[in-house]
């Protein structure tokens, strides 16, 4: 069960909330960070980390919690600004992102971090260790799911297509998986660097339910989650976001990928996130 279990409303001033947070932890931080990256998967974090994921921070050692995998390990900032916000660490240790002996790194590392399930970066390592999670609690008979959110660039790898394969052939439904969909990666569109469409029938092709939403809609994050077909194979859902959602100057651009806000950006971006 989740503690949480806020209403869409609810939910929607939370993200927001959590934006402002992404903006002030990658500009106070001294080694850089990926803004764009951290800000489109703000409505899929949000959504598991106060409706939908059954864990909380006091159970993380309990056997039958759910499993939540950051595998685009770069969007770290944006996952801490969920943590920190859902009570997994304090709040106190957003600013000291990726300083010297920070509690909070510039990808995720379980040893370092409360709430961390998975040390993650490398690309194409989160659905491989996500799916193997899934197969042991299906071993124990265990209620648990896993879920794990990748990223566009992270499709080209071939580990995540062996791990469907692995996933669809062991019936592991209870396996979600969120492509945060925003269509750039790095210095630019994915569909210039390695174009991964069609990209459900890919899915599909491997034995996948596919279920695709507007990734950066409270609303539709949540229904989609919420009515995933129930029919002995794993989900995958393609959230169709927006790089850099939120905030105007950012949305959309590549260059944002690696940026952080820096002066009058940082006053800029809050007020555009101030609440409705």
């Amino acid at each position: 069960m989740n503690p949480f279990n806020l209403t869409v409303e609810q939910l929607q001033a939370k993200a927001r909330a959590i934006r402002r947070r992404i903006i002030l932890l990658n500009a106070n931080s001294p080694a850089g960070g990926h803004t764009g990256a951290d800000l489109s998967q703000v409505e899929i974090l949000t959504a598991l980390y106060f409706r939908l994921l059954n864990c909380a921070p006091e159970r993380t050692e309990e056997s039958t919690r759910d499993i939540y995998i950051q595998s685009k390990g770069h969007a770290v900032g944006g996952y801490y600004c969920v943590l920190a916000e859902a009570g997994y660490f304090p709040e106190e240790w957003l600013p000291t992102y990726q300083h010297a002996d920070s509690h909070l790194p510039g990808h995720p590392v379980k040893h370092k971090t409360p709430g961390v399930e998975l040390n993650t970066g490398a690309l194409g390592h989160g659905l491989p260790v996500a799916v193997g999670i899934a197969i042991a609690a299906k071993k124990d008979a265990s209620a648990r799911k896993v879920f794990v959110v990748t990223g566009d660039g992270e499709l080209a790898e071939g580990s995540n297509w062996e791990a469907a394969l692995v996933a669809a052939h062991y019936g592991l439904d209870n396996l979600i998986i969120i492509n945060d969909k925003n269509k750039l990666q790095l210095a630019g569109a994915t569909s210039e660097i390695m174009n991964t469409d069609p990209l459900a029938e890919k899915w599909r092709a491997f034995g996948l339910n596919v279920t695709e939403c507007a990734g950066n809609d409270m609303q539709s994050v949540v229904d989609t989650l919420e009515n995933l077909p129930a029919n002995g194979k794993p989900n995958v859902i393609i959230a169709n976001t927006e790089k850099g959602f939120g905030i105007s100057f950012i949305q959309s651009k590549a260059e944002w990928h690696h940026r952080v806000p820096i002066g009058d950006e940082i006053t800029l971006a809050l007020e555009e996130l101030k609440d409705e």
